[in-house]
């Protein structure tokens, strides 16, 4: 009896690991899982579904209020209505020269459906991020059309189990690259106009270039068929004498 308890403990230890570990794998994430401190980014919030007969229909993301990050702006989703809840700041941030005085707090993402078996990827382009911090916690909120909400809103302590319901995590890494702030002109909205300006300048600058070669080519031109001219009627003369 002893020989026969030993594999049915086995395989109750077994699938006991399989049912704690198949969720730890389905919770809400933030993609790519890391970005530079005190740059731009564009981040994802993965959501799959967790349930086997009802469909996700709604998701909430809280932003940390002593993280506050003044650009963030949704990519559309197909199907989903986004909106994007402001705060007031109670100490007002410097951002391109511009003074700051409210922040993103909350996204919410609603209208669609996320069916059982399948998951979404919601977008954002968020910025600036901080510099004196090693990460950052969104808490998010998951509904489903039965009325159930799952609540991933538990923060992950270094060194210690996973929680059940784990909050996003986006990890702050030190820059890298020749830009002390991270991120491309093409994430940063200011950049990306100022680099549209200068490219603007660049092609007048060309332009203007061009236009002064052209000229100073057709000067050259006129001097030497006058100058052929000359000596053509100069020599036409000799020959008439």
């Amino acid at each position: 009896m002893k020989i026969s308890r030993v594999p049915a403990a086995a395989a109750l230890a077994t699938g006991s690991v399989i049912l704690l570990a198949g969720p730890a794998f389905a919770h809400v994430s933030v993609q790519p899982g890391q970005a530079e401190k005190g740059g731009y980014a564009t981040i994802s919030f993965k959501v799959p579904n967790e349930s086997d007969k009802a469909s996700t229909t709604k998701l909430e993301v809280s932003f940390p209020t002593d993280q506050p990050l003044a650009s963030v702006m949704a990519q559309d989703v197909p199907g989903w209505k986004v909106e994007i809840t402001k705060a007031k700041l109670a100490k007002p941030l410097t951002l391109h020269g511009k003074q700051i005085t409210e922040a993103v707090s909350k996204v919410t993402w609603t209208g669609g459906k996320i069916e059982p078996g399948k998951f979404q990827q919601f977008p954002l382009s968020v910025g600036r991020l901080p510099e004196d911090a090693d990460r950052m916690v969104f808490k998010a909120v998951q509904t489903y059309d039965d009325n159930q909400v799952v609540r991933w809103i538990e923060e992950p302590k270094d060194g210690a189990a996973e929680p059940q319901n784990p909050a996003p995590v986006l990890k702050l890494t030190a820059a890298t690259g020749g830009d002390h702030h991270g991120g491309s002109p093409a994430e940063d909205p200011a950049k990306n106009e100022a680099a549209k300006d200068d490219h603007h300048e660049d092609e007048q600058a060309s332009a203007s270039s061009g236009s002064d070669t052209t000229a100073r080519t057709l000067g050259i031109a006129g001097i030497v068929i006058g100058a052929a001219g000359v000596a053509f009627g100069a020599s036409a003369r000799r020959r008439s004498s």
